[in-house]
């Protein structure tokens, strides 16, 4: 079973972290919310999530992806050492890796950007040492996926539908919720 691991710290961005979750279950795919602190977790705009798990609880060997949503609390987990080494060993694995909006930066404080082809929220594009920045809305560069922002949380998800579960699955989600 493929399983998604999605970290939340106080500060995420609300509307990238519910699409992330809502679009891979939709797709039956296993999301695990982790935090770093506690179980409920506020983000940006005051909307508190429960996750399921505290991350160090999360057996990172059993995932198939790890998805970072972006926000203010990023600050935070770029700092997060236990994160920083599920994220590097993780990623030399070859599994999927992804974030999206500021969350590049964890990545980038990670190793894990140099030498990629990389997006983010603009405002972030000088903090992140990177091979090719491009303005895409989604790049994916081998098991490495960026996104820019709340608006293009959708594209992003159903980017990370395609890669786990096929093209086949992403369109039928995509026709179900009427995304154009």
């Amino acid at each position: 079973m493929t399983h998604v691991l999605v970290p939340l710290i106080e500060g995420f961005e609300e509307i990238e972290a519910i699409t992330i979750v809502d679009v891979l279950r939709r797709g039956e795919i296993k999301v695990i919310l982790a935090s770093v602190n506690d179980t409920l977790v506020k983000g940006s705009h005051d909307i508190v999530l429960q996750t399921d798990v505290l991350l160090q609880d999360v057996k990172a060997e059993d995932l198939t992806a790890i998805v970072l949503p972006g926000g203010p609390g990023v600050k935070a987990l770029q700092e997060n050492e236990l994160l920083r080494q599920m994220l590097q060993a993780h990623y030399r694995s070859g599994k999927l890796t992804a974030a999206i909006c500021a969350a590049p930066l964890v990545l980038s404080k990670a190793d894990i950007l140099q030498d990629k082809k990389v997006t983010s929220y603009p405002s972030v594009k000088d903090q992140l040492d990177c091979g090719t920045y491009l303005t895409d809305p989604v790049v994916i560069d081998g098991n490495l996926v960026t996104s820019r922002g709340p608006g293009t949380a959708m594209a992003f998800s159903l980017a990370l539908v395609e890669i786990l579960l096929g093209r086949a699955k992403a369109d039928s989600l995509a026709a179900t919720m009427i995304v154009s």
